[in-house]
């Protein structure tokens, strides 16, 4: 942030040429080699406490995760197809539903249903493709829910959303799958959607089991899967 203008020689400004330089003039090299050691300070952690150091990080973290986001959904082609038809359906989504954010480390994102808002874990992509699989598998989210009026607490319709989510937004890409551990050579894809989708319905308060979920993704497997819209097949 810019610092704020001296108003300590506006009373007496005249004609003559040179009295406000030689007040102000001192000021901007102080202040930049203020800001050069407090950065050093908090890098080094020498001279800040463990939570300055922490809550430079955070904002390190959103203010870049809040640049690739406003980068994806001007020119990410998935992420635009996915806004522009959330907007045919009733449902434009501005920048400020789409919140960067700390989480704990375990997510990258999240779908906050009863806000309509998409929240992107700031620190916690490794790549602008993660978040932009991750974007478009929140506005999935968002796009079932504006399209089919989802019932969260109803696990089988959850269960159909993360079914198509994890379809259709390139988490279940083999490379991803390389990088969590899993390597399958027979219906790979297949195994991480219905894997990824009984854990998120797991994990749905009102879930009583694993079970449960399990029952719920088989359930509506067939045609869930096979529901590509708004696509015309599989990105």
């Amino acid at each position: 942030m810019a610092d704020s203008p001296s108003n300590s020689t506006s009373a007496s400004a005249g004609p003559g040429p040179s009295s406000p330089s030689s007040s102000s003039s001192p000021e901007a090299p102080t202040s930049a080699f203020e800001k050069w050691r407090r950065k050093a300070m908090l890098v080094t952690g020498l001279g800040v406490t463990e939570e300055e150091r922490m809550a430079d990080l955070r904002e390190h973290q959103t203010r870049w995760c809040n640049r690739d986001k406003e980068y994806l959904m001007n020119y990410s082609p998935v992420v635009v197809f996915m806004l522009k038809h959330l907007k045919l359906v009733g449902c434009d989504v501005p920048a400020e539903n789409i919140l960067c954010t700390p989480c704990d480390r375990t997510r990258a994102g999240g779908f906050e249903n009863k806000r309509g808002a998409v929240v992107l874990c700031a620190g916690n992509f490794f790549s602008s493709k993660h978040m932009e699989n991750t974007m478009v598998h929140e506005l999935m989210h968002m796009y079932d829910q504006c399209r089919f009026k989802v019932d969260w607490n109803n696990l089988r319709h959850h269960a159909c959303s993360e079914i198509r989510a994890n379809n259709l937004s390139g988490d279940c890409r083999y490379t991803r799958e390389l990088r969590r551990g899993f390597v399958t050579f027979s219906k790979q894809h297949q195994a991480c959607v219905k894997r990824r989708s009984i854990e998120s319905v797991a994990a749905n308060p009102a879930c009583p089991n694993v079970e449960a979920a399990e029952r719920a993704v088989n359930e509506v497997w067939d045609s869930c899967f096979n529901d590509t819209r708004p696509f015309d097949e599989i990105y």
